[in-house]
Parts: structure tokens; C-alpha cells; sequence
């Protein structure tokens, strides 16, 4: 099962993929932690992520694509990946549909974790604190909140024709949002 999660940043998009990846025996397919990982590597992607980043932009869709690739062809992945925050624009999207196509595949479900920009602050200043990452700084998250409003309102539209489209109240607590997902899962 292929499964795509949307989410502003701190919507719980990693907390209900790492949940999804124990009850499918999926895998995540994380753009942040991918970013995050090229940026600890100091490579020269990884400098370019953290540009952007930084100025409170999407990283450039073409490095995304990239490494969203090595994981749709990986044979042992095929119909088990779990999309935690990908794709994010309408160009991502098209990608995706690209590469699934020619990897034969499917999404099978579509999770949007609607929540509002009060939540997220509450919830980042929270992460800060208890895992002290380092693209958690207030102002940047509200530049990357309002980037992610206006950038994926047209995925969202694209995806939501898509009979297996759920908005999710992303503001209840974990354990609600779980078992709302879970209803749509376990059909």
C-alpha cells in the first residue's frame, strides 16, 4: 500500500508515517530527513538545501525528485512507501505520478493533515525543545508555514479529486488522528 501524507510543518506528518510504516511494514519516505541528512553531510546539495531552507523556501524541486527516485525503483519498497511530506508542489506531484507509473505503482490512499497556523507554533516550540532541531526556529517555520499554504493548495486541489483523499483534523491529538486513518485503512 502507497500512501501520501500532507501537512504543513508540525501537522504530525512523521509521527502518523512512522505509526504507518509499523501497521503496513512500509517504508517512510521522509523529505525532510532526506534533506536534513545532505545538509549533515555538508555535501554541496546539502548547502544548497540549507539556502533555501534557511529563507524559508521549498528546496528545489529537481534535488527532491531526485532522491525521491532511488526509492520508488527500489524493488524490495514496491507498493510500501509511506510519503511524509511529498510531494509538495504541483511539479512533485507530476513527478510522482511519473515515476509510479513507470515502476507500476499506485497511491492508494491520500492523508491531508489540516491544521491551523496556531497549532503548528504550539507544537514547534514544543519539538524545539524536546528534540532541538535545527529548522524549528519560530520565524523560519512561519515563513515555510505560509510557503506550504500557498505552494500545496494546488496539490491539494490536484489530489483531492482522487477517490482515496481524506482531510484529517490535524489539530486533535495523536491518538485521534491515528485511529481516523486507521478507519480508512482498515477498509
Amino acid at each position: 500500500m502507497n500512501i501520501i501524507l500532507f501537512g504543513p510543518p508540525g501537522a504530525g506528518k512523521g509521527t502518523q508515517a512512522k505509526y504507518l510504516v509499523k501497521k503496513t511494514n512500509g517504508f517512510q519516505i521522509s523529505t525532510g530527513d532526506l534533506l536534513r541528512y545532505e545538509i549533515e553531510k555538508n555535501s554541496d546539495i546539502g548547502k544548497m538545501i540549507l539556502n533555501d531552507m534557511n529563507n524559508g523556501k521549498f528546496v528545489n524541486d529537481e534535488i527532491v525528485n531526485k532522491l525521491i527516485r532511488i526509492f520508488v525503483f527500489d524493488t524490495k519498497k514496491k507498493n510500501k512507501l509511506i510519503f511524509d511530506g511529498y510531494p509538495r508542489s504541483i511539479s512533485q506531484a507530476k513527478n510522482l505520478d511519473k515515476l509510479l507509473k513507470e515502476s507500476n505503482q499506485n497511491i492508494d490512499r491520500i492523508f491531508f493533515l489540516n491544521v491551523n497556523k496556531d497549532t503548528i507554533i504550539k507544537r514547534i516550540q514544543k519539538r524545539k525543545t524536546e528534540e532541538n532541531r535545527s529548522d524549528d526556529e519560530l520565524d523560519t517555520i512561519l515563513k515555510r508555514y505560509d510557503t506550504y499554504m500557498e505552494t500545496t493548495k494546488p496539490v491539494l486541489n490536484f489530489y483531492s479529486k482522487n477517490p482515496n483523499f481524506h482531510e484529517i483534523d490535524g489539530s486533535q491529538k495523536i491518538e485521534e488522528i491515528t485511529s481516523k486513518i486507521d478507519t480508512f485503512i482498515d477498509v
